[in-house]
């Protein structure tokens, strides 16, 4: 195995740690446990499951830090290609991305400390606790939708670099192109036309494999790099 495929698979490792951890608060946490306009049996849900919830919250901050790795083994793998792309990659995936997702976090703890009914919160009643947990709830998607720029703006460089190197297929880049535009039209669609979210999802969630494509080719295959003699004849 040559050094920049050993690269390769590492960036590939973290990646696929990443998409394993990444969708637990995305995805299976809401399907579970928030109920689409109950706020009462949303709260009910998430003060019995509590360590579930909790687990949606741990596995954000660890998407948090997954996310560097990524960003930092894939620069290893590019910076030779153009190393002002690979700063902009990383700057976007990673140092933009990062501190979103902490500071989203306590969003959730929010939503837990009223959906446990704390001592201290006394002052409100139970329908207030049940409204202030969608309220954390609602600001935590809206979290969501902010770092969604970042996750598609940083796949501009990324894919800019698979298109300038030798040592991966073209056409990855590319489908991440389409990939970054998904992104950046489902925040744009989630700040600005929020009743049609979930539809424009529906239609952009096939662009979206552009990143699994990406990760599953570097993870199986490496990255090959070409010879001399390849390149003259």
């Amino acid at each position: 195995m040559t050094p920049l495929s050993k690269n390769a698979r590492i960036a590939g490792f973290f990646y696929l740690l990443l998409a394993i951890v990444g969708p637990v608060r995305l995805m299976y946490i809401p399907t579970k446990l928030f109920v689409t306009g109950d706020a009462t049996a949303t709260a009910a849900n998430i003060a019995t499951h509590e360590w579930l919830f909790r687990m949606g919250i741990a596995s954000d901050l660890l998407t948090a830090l997954l996310g560097i790795a990524v960003g930092l083994t894939l620069y290893r793998l590019f910076k030779d290609v153009d190393k002002n792309l690979a700063i902009l990659m990383i700057i976007l995936g990673a140092l933009m991305v990062t501190p979103i997702y902490f500071i989203n976090t306590l969003n959730d703890a929010g939503a837990l400390t009223f959906a446990s009914g704390a001592n201290f919160l006394s002052a409100f009643d139970k329908p207030q606790h049940d409204d202030m947990v969608m309220l954390f709830l609602r600001l935590h998607h809206y979290g969501v939708v902010v770092n969604e720029i970042f996750w598609g703006l940083w796949l501009f460089p990324l894919a800019a670099l698979i298109i300038k190197s030798r040592f991966l297929p073209k056409f990855l880049g590319w489908w991440l192109v389409l990939n970054g535009f998904a992104y950046l039209a489902l925040s744009y669609t989630g700040l600005m036309l929020p009743q049609y979210e979930d539809t424009l999802s529906n239609y952009a969630f096939p662009f979206q494999f552009g990143e699994v494509a990406f990760m599953l080719w570097i993870l199986i295959l490496g990255a090959k790099e070409k010879t001399t003699s390849a390149l003259v004849s």
